[in-house]
């Protein structure tokens, strides 16, 4: 179905790696569950930049997926979809990010054209730095800062808080996207690609993404105290972080045949985990502020 190939070209499922940190920083905002139709401008804004954002580095990055053995078979390279109608689908994606953001409060809408700029711009990052797996960190990074002004209006309240989750997500991403380009290292250097492992190797990447996730796991025990969350928040940390060390025990430098399984399934369940634990402590011990 045609239906199934445009969620296979933006990985609509892996949409849970954003999602839940921005509906973190909307429950963060409100102090236990915002408005239902809040909720929902949140969630379609969030999905919309996503397969924006996705969907236009699969339109740009076509002829090297092509080049690669491992993405080969990629939609566009396959003639599943043409580049045109991922054109199509980028444009619908981006402009029902910014008219919710716009529907949501004028300082989202104001802000929406910029997040959008850094969203796409990550698919030239590779061209150009390294430090390509900081910029994809800072993108996802956007989502919990951006809920909590979808919420607020404005920059009220404790903003410490929606900083230090956005500290986590983006540690936590570049870290993880660390590992999942050692599969192209080769690849990477040999096109005059940049990354980490393409330029500094395995070994020292798989070291630097522990490193990354060590302060992953250190922003989100600052924003507990920060927000004064309870044991249940902190029992999912916990969770968090031994699935961080099972992620990184299942990968090694000379063998990254389970890196499917670090990168997307214990990954989904850090940021799912999270979520429910931050939501089930808002609603039912912080109580209301």
């Amino acid at each position: 179905m045609t239906i199934t190939r445009y969620f296979s070209l933006v990985k609509f499922s892996h949409s849970v790696f954003a999602l839940p940190f921005a509906l973190m920083g909307a429950w963060l905002a409100a102090r236990g569950a915002p408005e239902l139709p809040v909720i929902a401008l949140v969630i379609a804004a969030a999905v919309a930049a996503r397969t924006a954002a996705l969907g236009f580095n699969r339109v740009v990055d076509r002829h090297i997926d092509a080049a690669n053995p491992r993405t080969q078979d990629r939609e566009i390279p396959a003639g599943a979809i043409s580049a045109r109608a991922a054109w199509v689908l980028v444009l619908c994606s981006s402009s029902l990010f910014l008219a919710a953001s716009f529907a949501l409060n004028p300082l989202c809408g104001v802000l929406s054209p910029l997040v959008l700029a850094v969203l796409l711009g990550y698919s030239f990052a590779k061209r150009f730095t390294s430090m390509v797996h900081l910029w994809l960190g800072v993108a996802l990074g956007l989502a919990p800062l951006g809920a909590w002004l979808a919420v607020r209006g404005d920059f009220s309240g404790d903003i410490a808080q929606p900083l230090l989750l956005a500290a986590a997500v983006l540690t936590w991403v570049a870290g993880f996207d660390l590992i999942y380009s050692c599969q192209d290292a080769e690849f990477d250097a040999k096109r005059g690609l940049h990354s980490v492992p393409a330029r500094f190797g395995r070994t020292f990447s798989l070291r630097a993404s522990i490193a990354l996730h060590m302060v992953t796991v250190g922003a989100l025990i600052c924003l507990a105290l920060r927000a004064d969350l309870s044991w249940i928040f902190g029992t999912t940390i916990v969770v968090a972080a031994l699935l961080l060390i099972w992620e990184h025990s299942i990968v090694s430098p000379s063998d990254l045949s389970r890196v499917n399984m670090a990168f997307f399934t214990l990954n989904g369940w850090v940021g799912v985990g999270l979520f429910l634990g931050c939501a089930l402590d808002l609603v039912f011990l912080s109580g209301v502020a």
